[in-house]
């Protein structure tokens, strides 16, 4: 099932990226900018158009627990249909394809579809397909919008196997900040600026 709010974008489920594809790019906008697990031949800097990045996802296998999950990140659709959404496209060898679509698969398996969408590199190459991880509105652990103070102080008292749901926050805040300078994300900013204050002197923030 495919969220209602992605029918009228421009984005398709991947059933097109075959284990047996000699050539699969894949999409991070998360924690794929800061922990690429999983061997890849090349990288390009680009963006996405049409979404926006919230903590709308409940995390109960890796930034928290199933009776207390975190918050991570999803794309929803923006307002604006010519907004770009930055990120990184990694480059899987042909002979990494299906090893790493399966690692992938169970690495986003808490509520995320695979979805095939537009990318235009930084260098102004030409844009091509890739594959990109979504957790729709209508997956078990979409948890939606909430005041910013609330998912704040859900961040703060989140952990999990993966560790805690602040680390999340901060390396996410730090990559798009350090990668993507001219990148305003209001929304992953005033988070972290909440957290850091609920830390205070004995939260790690790097």
């Amino acid at each position: 099932i495919v969220g209602r709010w992605l029918l009228s974008a421009k984005i398709q489920i991947s059933s097109g990226f075959s284990r047996l594809s000699t050539v699969m790019w894949v999409f991070g906008y998360g924690s794929l900018l800061w922990k690429v697990d999983f061997p890849y031949k090349d990288k390009k800097m680009g963006y996405i158009e049409g979404f926006t990045r919230r903590f709308w996802q409940a995390s109960h296998d890796h930034r928290g627990i199933p009776e207390k999950p975190g918050r991570v990140v999803t794309l929803v659709p923006s307002t604006d249909p010519k907004e770009k959404l930055w990120g990184m496209a990694y480059e899987i060898a042909e002979e990494n394809v299906e090893d790493v679509s399966k690692h992938l698969d169970f690495r986003e398996k808490n509520g995320y579809q695979s979805f095939s969408v537009q990318f235009t590199p930084k260098d102004d190459q030409a844009k091509f397909n890739l594959k990109i991880y979504i957790a729709t509105e209508d997956n078990f652990a979409f948890l939606g919008p909430a005041k910013s103070e609330e998912i704040a102080a859900q961040i703060y008292e989140s952990v999990g196997p993966s560790g805690k749901n602040t680390e999340y926050l901060f390396e996410l805040a730090n990559s798009v900040r350090n990668l993507f300078p001219h990148t305003a994300d209001d929304h992953l900013f005033e988070l972290e600026r909440l957290v850091k204050h609920m830390c205070s002197a004995s939260c790690t923030t790097s």
